[in-house]
């Protein structure tokens, strides 16, 4: 069958972003979705109002399904919303439950894109130390990766988690600048290993984070290399995004990423990435 990406995520209703995202991400990346869900919501494609977490027992009782089941080649981790499931999932790592050559792309989520709650961040950020070290790649936005580093230079805060023991981490900066194109830099080591130029796209997206570590994550399971895994998704989600649905015609309403978009030869808007 084929690779599996064992994916911790959370239900949006909207369908959006969360365990729907990461399901129709790593399809388009050609390999198969399981789902260890962290928490029901209640939001929209707009706004989020509410989040219930399962525990950590029950979120690992349905990881370890998966695991001893189907032949999972990478994690992919989202909103996690409480310290205790991050912790447990830190210990699948340190109990070698997930083998240290398992891929894992972990997107530190502490607030949704319409800064609905998604946790307590404080809390959360002080539990990701157990869990970062484990992590093959990173994929935070601006405000998360001050939050974890403490730094607020963004390429010092990238090389500061490198430190604390982040093989990669992919500093992105879309939500740093509202005008000319979106760069992102890839540190290991402390060292920018690779960059990339994304043409920036009018509008706000509800769920394009999850969306871009979630393809990596499937592309990784597929057996890519980190640098070619990053460079297909940041092809990917462009189209993706240039296709969004519109569920609301203000400007200023999140679009929702179109995942199975597949690009005509002759879109202009896709052929300019």
């Amino acid at each position: 069958m084929r690779p599996t990406v064992l994916c911790f995520s959370g239900l949006d209703p909207s369908g959006g972003a969360g365990l729907q995202a990461d399901i129709e991400s790593v399809g388009a990346a050609k390999a198969h979705a399981a789902i260890a869900c962290t928490a029901l919501t209640v939001q929209n494609s707009q706004t989020v109002f509410d989040f219930t977490p399962v525990s950590d027992d029950l979120l690992i009782r349905q990881a370890m399904t998966v695991i001893n089941d189907l032949p999972v080649r990478a994690i992919k981790s989202g909103m996690l919303g409480t310290v205790g499931n991050i912790y447990a999932i830190a210990a699948l790592f340190a109990d070698k439950i997930i083998t240290a050559d398992t891929p894992y792309v972990l997107d530190p989520v502490l607030v949704a894109n319409s800064g609905g709650s998604l946790g307590d961040p404080a809390t959360l950020v002080q539990a990701f130390g157990k869990l970062l070290p484990h992590a093959t790649l990173i994929t935070p936005n601006t405000h998360e990766i001050r939050a974890l580093s403490g730094r607020q230079n963004l390429h010092d805060a990238a090389k500061s988690l490198n430190a604390q023991g982040v093989q990669a981490v992919l500093l992105k900066t879309s939500h740093e600048y509202h005008t000319g194109d979106i760069e992102q830099f890839l540190y290991i080591n402390e060292q920018i290993a690779h960059t990339s130029v994304v043409p920036r796209l009018a509008g706000e997206f509800h769920g394009s984070g999850c969306s871009l570590a979630s393809y990596i994550a499937g592309r990784l399971a597929m057996g890519d290399e980190l640098i070619t895994a990053i460079n297909a998704a940041d092809t990917w989600i462009h189209r993706t995004l240039c296709h969004a649905d519109k569920p609301h015609q203000s400007p200023t309403a999140q679009q929702i990423p179109n995942r199975f978009f597949q690009s005509p030869t002759d879109c202009e808007k896709c052929g300019k990435l």
